[in-house]
Protein backbone atom coordinates (compact mmCIF):
# COMPACT_ATOMS: atom_id res chain seq x y z
CA UNK A 1 0.00 0.00 0.00
CA UNK A 2 1.07 3.39 -0.98
CA UNK A 3 0.15 6.72 1.67
CA UNK A 4 1.03 9.89 0.74
CA UNK A 5 -0.79 13.80 2.00
CA UNK A 6 -1.93 16.64 0.26
CA UNK A 7 -2.39 19.64 1.65
CA UNK A 8 -5.32 21.05 -0.04
CA UNK A 9 -7.44 24.16 0.19
CA UNK A 10 -9.94 22.89 2.52
CA UNK A 11 -7.66 20.46 4.72
CA UNK A 12 -5.20 17.51 4.43
CA UNK A 13 -6.11 14.57 2.51
CA UNK A 14 -4.77 11.08 2.79
CA UNK A 15 -4.26 9.11 -0.33
CA UNK A 16 -3.73 5.91 -0.14
CA UNK A 17 -3.25 3.21 -3.50
CA UNK A 18 -1.90 0.30 -4.83
CA UNK A 19 0.50 -0.55 -7.51
CA UNK A 20 -2.17 0.42 -9.76
CA UNK A 21 -5.46 2.06 -8.61
CA UNK A 22 -6.18 4.97 -6.14
CA UNK A 23 -8.10 3.22 -3.56
CA UNK A 24 -8.53 5.93 -0.52
CA UNK A 25 -8.57 10.01 -0.20
CA UNK A 26 -9.92 11.14 3.29
CA UNK A 27 -10.05 14.02 4.89
CA UNK A 28 -7.84 13.81 7.87
CA UNK A 29 -6.60 16.41 10.95
CA UNK A 30 -3.24 16.10 10.63
CA UNK A 31 -0.52 14.63 8.07
CA UNK A 32 0.74 11.30 9.13
CA UNK A 33 4.60 10.75 9.69
CA UNK A 34 5.59 8.02 6.62
CA UNK A 35 4.72 8.65 3.29
CA UNK A 36 5.00 5.82 0.31
CA UNK A 37 4.39 7.37 -2.79
CA UNK A 38 4.07 5.86 -6.32
CA UNK A 39 2.52 7.16 -9.91
CA UNK A 40 -0.67 6.76 -8.98
CA UNK A 41 -0.57 8.69 -6.20
CA UNK A 42 1.79 11.55 -8.26
CA UNK A 43 -1.22 11.59 -10.93
CA UNK A 44 -3.90 11.96 -7.82
CA UNK A 45 -1.81 14.93 -6.41
CA UNK A 46 -1.67 16.83 -10.07
CA UNK A 47 -5.33 15.98 -10.80
CA UNK A 48 -6.16 17.46 -7.70
CA UNK A 49 -3.68 20.73 -8.35
CA UNK A 50 -5.83 20.85 -11.51
CA UNK A 51 -9.26 20.54 -9.91
CA UNK A 52 -8.30 23.14 -7.00
CA UNK A 53 -6.82 25.09 -9.84
CA UNK A 54 -10.27 25.40 -11.75
CA UNK A 55 -8.63 23.91 -14.62
CA UNK A 56 -9.64 20.38 -14.07
CA UNK A 57 -13.89 19.02 -14.27
CA UNK A 58 -13.43 15.46 -14.84
CA UNK A 59 -10.57 12.92 -12.77
CA UNK A 60 -8.84 11.02 -14.42
CA UNK A 61 -7.65 8.23 -12.67
CA UNK A 62 -7.81 4.73 -11.57
CA UNK A 63 -10.15 3.89 -8.73
CA UNK A 64 -10.73 0.75 -6.66
CA UNK A 65 -12.89 1.65 -4.05
CA UNK A 66 -13.81 -1.63 -1.70
CA UNK A 67 -16.98 -1.28 -0.47
CA UNK A 68 -20.33 -3.91 -1.16
CA UNK A 69 -21.91 -4.49 -4.31
CA UNK A 70 -24.68 -2.16 -3.84
CA UNK A 71 -21.21 0.60 -2.71
CA UNK A 72 -19.96 0.17 -5.71
CA UNK A 73 -23.09 0.50 -7.85
CA UNK A 74 -23.70 4.04 -5.85
CA UNK A 75 -20.38 5.18 -6.22
CA UNK A 76 -20.03 4.46 -9.84
CA UNK A 77 -23.46 6.68 -10.07
CA UNK A 78 -21.56 9.49 -8.57
CA UNK A 79 -18.93 9.53 -10.96
CA UNK A 80 -21.95 10.40 -13.52
CA UNK A 81 -22.68 13.74 -11.67
CA UNK A 82 -21.01 16.51 -13.62
CA UNK A 83 -18.70 19.13 -12.42
CA UNK A 84 -21.04 22.19 -11.47
CA UNK A 85 -24.46 20.06 -11.24
CA UNK A 86 -26.04 18.27 -8.14
CA UNK A 87 -28.48 15.52 -7.62
CA UNK A 88 -30.64 13.73 -4.79
CA UNK A 89 -30.61 10.80 -2.98
CA UNK A 90 -33.82 10.38 -4.86
CA UNK A 91 -32.01 10.86 -8.11
CA UNK A 92 -29.58 8.58 -7.55
CA UNK A 93 -31.76 6.02 -6.17
CA UNK A 94 -33.49 5.95 -9.52
CA UNK A 95 -30.57 6.30 -11.87
CA UNK A 96 -29.63 2.74 -10.59
CA UNK A 97 -32.82 1.39 -10.39
CA UNK A 98 -33.56 1.14 -6.93
CA UNK A 99 -36.29 4.24 -6.54
CA UNK A 100 -36.67 2.87 -2.41
CA UNK A 101 -33.69 3.15 -1.33
CA UNK A 102 -32.88 6.40 -0.68
CA UNK A 103 -31.57 6.15 3.07
CA UNK A 104 -29.75 3.26 1.58
CA UNK A 105 -28.04 5.59 -1.12
CA UNK A 106 -27.30 7.80 1.99
CA UNK A 107 -25.30 5.45 3.73
CA UNK A 108 -22.95 4.37 0.76
CA UNK A 109 -22.80 8.08 0.02
CA UNK A 110 -21.25 8.76 3.69
CA UNK A 111 -19.20 5.79 2.79
CA UNK A 112 -17.60 6.33 -0.07
CA UNK A 113 -13.26 5.83 0.21
CA UNK A 114 -12.53 8.32 -2.68
CA UNK A 115 -14.10 11.66 -1.36
CA UNK A 116 -13.88 14.33 -4.05
CA UNK A 117 -12.79 12.38 -7.15
CA UNK A 118 -15.64 9.83 -6.54
CA UNK A 119 -18.20 13.46 -5.91
CA UNK A 120 -20.35 12.59 -2.95
CA UNK A 121 -19.96 16.41 -2.13
CA UNK A 122 -22.87 16.97 -5.56
CA UNK A 123 -25.42 15.08 -3.59
CA UNK A 124 -27.86 17.08 -1.73
CA UNK A 125 -31.38 16.74 -0.12
CA UNK A 126 -34.57 16.09 -2.56
CA UNK A 127 -35.62 20.24 -1.72
CA UNK A 128 -32.16 21.43 -2.65
CA UNK A 129 -30.75 22.21 0.89
CA UNK A 130 -27.07 20.53 1.39
CA UNK A 131 -27.18 17.52 3.47
CA UNK A 132 -24.48 15.59 5.88
CA UNK A 133 -21.07 15.21 4.31
CA UNK A 134 -18.42 13.03 6.05
CA UNK A 135 -15.88 15.89 5.80
CA UNK A 136 -18.14 18.44 7.00
CA UNK A 137 -20.87 20.71 5.62
CA UNK A 138 -18.31 23.38 5.62
CA UNK A 139 -16.47 21.46 3.07
CA UNK A 140 -19.21 20.51 0.94
CA UNK A 141 -19.96 23.76 0.99
CA UNK A 142 -16.74 25.30 -0.12
CA UNK A 143 -16.56 22.16 -2.89
CA UNK A 144 -20.22 22.67 -4.56
CA UNK A 145 -19.06 26.93 -4.25
CA UNK A 146 -15.40 26.16 -6.41
CA UNK A 147 -17.99 23.98 -8.71
CA UNK A 148 -20.61 26.60 -9.08
CA UNK A 149 -23.58 24.35 -8.14
CA UNK A 150 -24.81 26.54 -5.15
Amino acid sequence: MYVDYYSSPIGILKLQATEHYLTHLEFVDAQGSGTNTNMILDKARTQLDEYFLGKRHNFDLPLAPEGTEFQKQVWQALLNITHGNTASYKDIASNIGKEKASRAIGNANNRNPIAIIIPCHRVIGHDGKMVGYAGGLNKKKWLLEHENSL
